[in-house]
């Protein structure tokens, strides 16, 4: 890399499917910055995934020469703020302390709530318990609907949460795309972003999908259902309605 500095990302054995580990990477990609991807497997943990991250043992982990940096929202926000990183010049976070408070709010929404309850409605097998996870999800993307029209409000038409390019509130939401269509695929509910309930939301998520530079990192979500039925369903005692 220019200037000497050395990035490892420390991600999944199976490429796409970690929504974590595909944040970074698409941090890295609008970013534009090279990087060497070492894959981690979840039965046998590295030594150094280990030493570099040994309070949760979890990827990904960014190691920008040699000092690691943990957690994905964290890892984002470190490549806009690290010195001496090529690409400085295309920042992800707002530059106002309100939208960046803002953009961080609703990231940190999508970490812990969002897709924690989209997870769940594979993970709960009760038909009572599911359908409180269908709403919650739904609930949420209906939140993000209303600070999507937020973000555009008094002006032409923003086509990401970050304005006329992809910002950090894209990237934290961006990732989880294929999810959301997985799950709703597999629970027989259908599109989960949906033009009838989140039109803007759903506008929104097409063109993601098909920016640069992040579409060449989006898993197949047919890939993404197969690693969710063949090496989730073990664990999570997954109730697919249909395949």
């Amino acid at each position: 890399m220019a200037g000497g500095e050395e990035l490892k990302l420390l991600g999944w054995w199976a490429p796409g499917v970690s929504p974590y580990v595909l944040r970074a990477q698409m941090a890295l990609a609008v970013k534009g910055l090279s990087y060497e991807y070492l894959p981690e497997d979840r039965w046998c943990k590295s030594d150094l995934l280990i030493a570099s991250n040994p309070v949760y043992k979890k990827v990904p982990v960014l190691i920008h020469n040699g000092k690691p940096i943990c957690e994905s929202l964290l890892i984002v926000e470190y490549l806009d703020d690290a010195l001496g990183l090529p690409g400085n010049g295309k920042p992800i976070l707002p530059a106002d302390p309100y939208s960046r408070a803002l953009a961080r709010f609703w990231a940190a929404y999508a970490n812990d709530k969002l897709f924690p309850s989209c997870a769940g409605i594979l993970k709960t097998v009760k038909q009572e318990e599911r359908a409180g996870k269908v709403e919650e999800t739904l609930s949420g993307l209906r939140h993000l609907e209303a600070i999507l029209a937020e973000c555009s409000k008094g002006e032409v038409e923003a086509p990401f949460f970050g304005g006329d390019a992809i910002g950090f509130l894209d990237i934290a939401l961006g990732c989880y795309l294929p999810w959301f269509e997985a799950v709703g695929r597999l629970a027989g509910l259908g599109p989960l972003v949906d033009p009838a309930r989140t039109p803007k939301l759903a506008a929104w998520a097409e063109r993601f999908r098909v920016a640069e530079p992040v579409k060449a990192l989006l898993p197949g979500v047919d890939e993404l259902e197969e690693y969710i039925t063949k090496v989730l369903y073990p664990k999570w005692n997954i109730a697919v309605t249909s395949n």
